[in-house]
């Protein structure tokens, strides 16, 4: 016989019992049946706390996978705790979806989201789901925790310091753009697994949680690189009140990237000012920078020198011949 269904069980109560409840195996979930959710930091730790959307048609194209948009979802906001020191503690999701979503979709979704939530330790905490007759739209409240006081803000950087950046810049800004520039492959002389790399840098991100411990022990100031590098360094040094000069050649840049820049020169104001590069930008006293590099070594993660801290007021990118770099806008902006 058919499984009875209580009167007062609505489909939105079916829907999260179906494909995210079985996310919520934090006990403060109280598996997803009540209003809120209850977390307490380990003694001596306070919570970090950060939030993001990305909406279609904007963050991600309507017809990527629904794993993939989940895991950028998620990740974009874990990119976030990396770069304040901060250890994934859990996660709040609010789903605006269209009716042309179903179960199909979001079952890979749930399977992506889940993935990841067990891949970085960071357990679905509770949501809300709603409809909406515009585009997906998801957006997730992420809680992360460290020892009181030792949040990396982006305030703190000091003259002599050193400027590091974690992976390599601008891959996803230019796989952005091989989706929507006809021709922009050819013209950058692009292979095909070249332009898979650069497609799914844009696709699904890597936050960068391996180095958080090493970032919060070893920095003076970090923000993550979501709104491209130019515009992310400047905010950085501009809210420490310190500047930077920027050899472009020292930025490290994929074997994909560099190809694209030697073939049409005029990339590089996309590598810097493109976005979603969800990488991290960080200084480090002098005193510091070997421990902190033979720790991202271990963490298995690159990092590159691209400048030291100067007096000054913010950051200024410099050309082969030590000329400024003008950029038609320094990073993506909504508005």
């Amino acid at each position: 016989m058919p499984k009875r269904r209580s009167a007062a069980e609505s489909g939105e109560d079916r829907l999260i019992a179906r494909y995210f409840k079985p996310l919520a195996r934090h006990p403060g979930a109280l598996g997803l049946g009540d209003d809120a959710a209850v977390l307490a930091p380990p003694n001596g730790h306070e919570l970090v706390l950060t939030a993001d959307a990305i909406v279609g048609g904007v963050h991600f194209f309507l017809d990527d996978p629904a794993d993939s948009i989940a895991r950028k979802a998620l990740r974009v906001n874990l990119s976030d705790l990396a770069a304040k020191g901060a250890k994934p503690a859990g996660f709040l999701l609010t789903l605006a979806l269209p009716k042309e979503l179903g179960d199909g979709w979001l079952k890979k979704f749930a399977q992506g989201l889940g993935a990841d939530a067990r891949r970085f330790n960071c357990p679905l905490l509770g949501g809300d789901t709603v409809r909406t007759p515009g585009p997906a739209t998801i957006s997730i409240m992420a809680m992360g925790a460290l020892p009181k006081g030792s949040m990396i803000r982006r305030a703190g950087a000091r003259p002599g310091d050193h400027v590091i950046v974690t992976g390599t810049i601008g891959d996803a800004a230019l796989g952005l753009k091989l989706r929507t520039e006809k021709g922009a492959a050819r013209r950058w002389a692009l292979t095909s697994p070249m332009q898979k790399h650069l497609a799914s840098r844009f696709l699904v991100p890597e936050p960068r949680n391996a180095v958080a411990e090493a970032l919060r022990n070893h920095a003076s100031a970090a923000m993550d690189v979501s709104d491209g590098l130019a515009g992310d360094l400047g905010k950085l040094l501009r809210a420490s009140g310190v500047g930077a000069d920027i050899e472009v050649s020292r930025i490290p840049l994929s074997a994909a990237a560099q190809t694209a820049v030697d073939a049409d020169p005029p990339a590089i104001e996309t590598i810097l000012t493109g976005g979603d590069d969800f990488e991290v930008v960080a200084t480090i006293p002098p005193r510091k920078l070997r421990s902190f590099i033979a720790a991202a070594r271990r963490a298995r993660v690159q990092v590159t020198e691209i400048a030291r801290v100067i007096p000054g007021q913010g950051a200024q990118f410099l050309d082969a011949d030590g000329r400024p770099l003008r950029f038609k806008r320094a990073s993506f902006s909504h508005f």
